[in-house]
């Protein structure tokens, strides 16, 4: 079942073990998130519950939104997503929290990586240039080389790997083990790293 939460990426630590192993680690502000609206199969066609993450100010917030979240009794939120699988008959209103995961638990982590403009193909693609300097050229070390056939095919492939830009994309890590939870500050502690900048929404799915 894709239970899952929405969260925010606060930094990176590391902790020990008993054993002395250094695991480094994400720190994610896991909720709490507010159920904004319940969708069933009957009025739907499927079911889901509708969680809403992050206070929103009031001004910045549409008439539609502030009404929305009326409905709630909340206040205006910032991020909203649907997951699906939850049970239904939980009310409008109702907070989740971190207490639906558990130490030692396999998680996924779903966020958007950093942008990073336009990039070359070494930093982009992994290319490794073309050596030192000789023979008379230079400014040549990170270059993609030949990207075609003069005579045949005379034009470039699609899909060929060329510099253009980089990150802003989606991205899922699967299997991040939650190694530590503290329930009071809604913080979660996983495994290795989660996409995206200091900040960004993240979400976590069982």
């Amino acid at each position: 079942m894709m239970k899952g939460l929405i969260g925010k990426k606060i930094g990176m630590t590391s902790i020990f073990d008993p054993s002395g192993k250094q695991t480094a680690c994400t720190i994610i502000e896991a909720g709490p998130c507010v159920i904004t609206q319940v969708k069933t199969s009957e009025s739907d066609g499927y079911n889901a519950l509708q969680l809403s993450f992050g206070d929103k100010k009031e001004k910045n917030a549409t008439k539609a939104e502030k009404n929305h979240f009326a409905k709630a009794n909340t206040a205006p939120k910032s991020f909203v997503k649907e997951f699906r699988d939850f049970s239904t008959d939980k009310p409008l209103g109702e907070a989740i929290t971190v207490d639906i995961f558990a130490e030692g638990e396999k998680i996924d982590v779903v966020g958007t990586s950093k942008g990073k403009g336009f990039q070359g193909v070494v930093k982009r693609h992994g290319f490794s240039g073309v050596g030192e300097q000789s023979h008379g050229q230079h400014d040549r070390q990170r270059a993609p080389g030949s990207i075609g056939g003069s005579s045949y095919p005379s034009r470039v492939f699609k899909g060929m790997r060329m510099a253009g830009r980089m990150g802003g994309d989606r991205v899922k890590m699967k299997g991040l083990k939650i190694v530590k939870i503290f329930p009071e500050k809604n913080y979660i502690l996983v495994s290795g790293s989660v996409p995206g900048h200091i900040g960004s929404y993240v979400l976590i799915q069982k």
